[in-house]
């Protein structure tokens, strides 16, 4: 079995603001590329944040003028079948701990978000992105294809036709297209990007956290099952929210006409 050593201090950098967890990606020299020490770095980050009772939210970007070019090919290119997989393990272990973190993340796509970049930002519950940014799935020009989960996400995301097209193609869209099929939420001038992306996670974070991560987890379990069972769910995490401080809380101010403070209880 392969094993990666983490690089926590040098590839991955977090930073907080506030009760924000702000996770750079800093490789700037190689455009931020998923290396397996990186992916185990950002695991191990992932695991610390959703211990973390002090984090109420997570916004992943990229330092430099990258927000990640995907795997690291120099890595990737000497890899036997098996080590292949289990890289692509490794990579969609990564992806399931950002999407059940327990807390919203926010993909914050400074840069080019390009293969495992676009894979990570999927993991993400939404993406905010530069004017600058570009998305492609370009395995397909290295005669590979997505490993980290992308071609289950984006099909998702995007329908399944628009993912054919992009993974089939490998060819990149710009921030706008992008907009335009429901990969990306909002679109920044680079110079706002950031500030606004803290400023949109602060008003989330200063929403019910529990509820915050009741409507995380109801969502995406029932995405993919039928509908008169993900309405159950539903009902049942609806009801659970009344044995809740913040459901007093919130209901309380709301009916008293002033701001809530939610104890996360």
């Amino acid at each position: 079995m392969l094993k990666w050593e983490s690089v926590l201090t040098r590839a991955v950098q977090v930073q907080h603001e506030g009760d924000i967890a702000l996770v750079r990606l800093n490789r700037p020299e190689a455009a931020n590329c998923l290396s397996g020490a990186m992916i185990q770095s950002l695991l191990e980050t992932f695991r610390k944040l959703k211990d973390d009772r002090e984090v109420k939210g997570v916004i992943i970007t990229g330092g430099g003028k990258f927000f990640c070019a995907g795997g690291d090919i120099g890595e990737m290119a000497a890899m036997s079948p098996m080590a292949a997989v289990e890289f692509a393990e490794l990579g969609q272990k990564l992806m399931f701990a950002i999407e059940r973190v327990g807390k919203p993340v926010l993909a914050v796509v400074n840069g080019h978000a390009l293969g495992g970049g676009l894979e990570l930002a999927l993991a993400c519950d939404f993406i905010v992105a530069s004017t600058a940014a570009f998305f492609a799935a370009p395995e397909i020009k290295l005669g590979i294809i997505p490993g980290f989960g992308g071609t289950q996400r984006l099909a998702r995301l995007v329908g399944k036709a628009k993912a054919k097209e992009l993974i089939f193609t490998g060819d990149s869209i710009n921030a706008a297209e992008a907009h335009a099929i429901g990969l990306v939420n909002r679109v920044y001038e680079p110079d706002q990007l950031l500030a606004q992306a803290l400023e949109l996670m602060q008003t989330i974070c200063s929403r019910g956290p529990l509820s915050l991560r009741m409507g995380k987890e109801i969502i995406d379990a029932g995405y993919d099952i039928d509908l008169a069972n993900a309405c159950l769910m539903e009902r049942d995490a609806f009801a659970l929210c009344f044995s809740t401080e913040d459901q007093k809380e919130g209901m309380g101010a709301f009916l008293e006409k002033r701001p809530a403070r939610f104890p996360g209880r």
